[in-house]
C-alpha cells in the first residue's frame, strides 16, 4: 500500500513535528513525510528536520503583501512535493477559508485542550482557572472556524493538586507526542476519514490513555 505523502507546517521548534518524523521512520507507518515547511526562516524545527534527512522549505509570510498571496505560495510548494495530507504542528498563522477548503479532509491540527473546551490560546491557564479535573489535547480536521473541526482523537491527563500551567502543559505535551502520530496514522491509512462533516472510524485500537472520539463534553469546565 502506498504511503500518503504528508507535509508538516511549523513556525517554531516543532516538538510535535519531531514525534511525527520519528513515527514516519517506521516502514509500516502509513504516512511518508515529504516536506517540512515553515513561515519563519529562523524556525528551529527546520534545522532539526534537515539534519534528520527530510526536505524543508520556507515560505516567509513577511515577504507577501497579503494572506492570499502567501497561501498561494505555500500551495505551490505543496503541489511541487505532491503532498496529499497536511499536518499543522505549531503553525502560528490563521489560514483562510480558501486554503482550508482546498484541503478539506486532508488538513489536521493538534490543539492543547480537550475540545470543545478551551479553544484558542492559554489553554492550561484556563483549565486551572476553571477547575476541570481532566485536561488534554485534541487532533482534529481543520475548518474555517478556529479549533472547531471534527475530532479524530483525544488524549487526557488528570489535573493534579498543585499543578501550574507549566507542569500541566508538560504532561499534556507528552500525550501530544503519542497522540498526533496515532491520529495521522488513522487518517493516512483510511481508518479515519471525514464524511459529511463527521469523522468515521473503523478498526481503531489506541494505546492506554488515548481516547478516540470520546463524548464531546469531556473536559468541559465544571459547573
Amino acid at each position: 500500500m502506498a504511503r500518503m505523502r504528508t507535509a508538516i507546517l511549523i513556525s517554531g521548534r516543532g516538538s510535535n513535528m519531531t514525534a511525527l518524523l520519528e513515527a514516519a521512520r517506521q516502514p509500516a507507518y502509513p504516512a511518508q513525510i515529504v516536506l517540512v515547511m515553515s513561515n519563519r526562516p529562523d524556525a528551529a524545527g527546520l534545522a532539526r528536520a534537515a539534519e534528520a534527512g527530510f526536505a524543508t522549505a520556507v515560505v516567509d509570510h513577511k515577504a507577501y503583501p497579503d494572506r492570499a498571496s502567501f497561501e498561494a505560495a505555500m500551495q505551490t510548494e505543496l503541489d511541487r512535493h505532491g503532498v496529499e495530507l497536511v499536518c499543522l504542528a505549531g503553525f502560528m498563522r490563521v489560514l483562510t477559508p480558501w486554503f482550508i477548503e482546498r484541503w478539506t479532509g486532508r488538513l489536521l491540527n493538534i490543539h492543547p485542550s480537550l475540545l470543545p473546551a478551551f479553544r484558542g490560546l492559554h489553554t492550561h491557564e484556563r483549565a486551572l482557572e476553571e477547575g476541570v479535573k481532566l485536561h488534554g489535547c485534541t487532533v482534529h480536521f481543520v475548518v474555517p472556524e478556529l479549533d472547531a473541526g471534527p475530532i479524530v482523537a483525544q488524549g487526557a491527563v488528570p489535573v493534579l493538586a498543585g499543578d501550574t500551567p507549566d507542569s500541566l502543559g508538560g504532561r499534556v505535551l507528552a500525550v501530544e507526542h503519542r497522540l498526533y502520530p496515532l491520529a495521522v496514522a488513522l487518517v493516512a491509512s483510511g481508518r479515519a476519514r471525514l464524511v459529511d462533516g463527521r469523522v468515521l472510524e473503523h478498526d481503531v485500537a489506541g494505546p492506554s490513555g488515548i481516547l478516540v472520539n470520546p463524548s464531546p463534553d469531556i473536559g468541559e469546565p465544571a459547573a
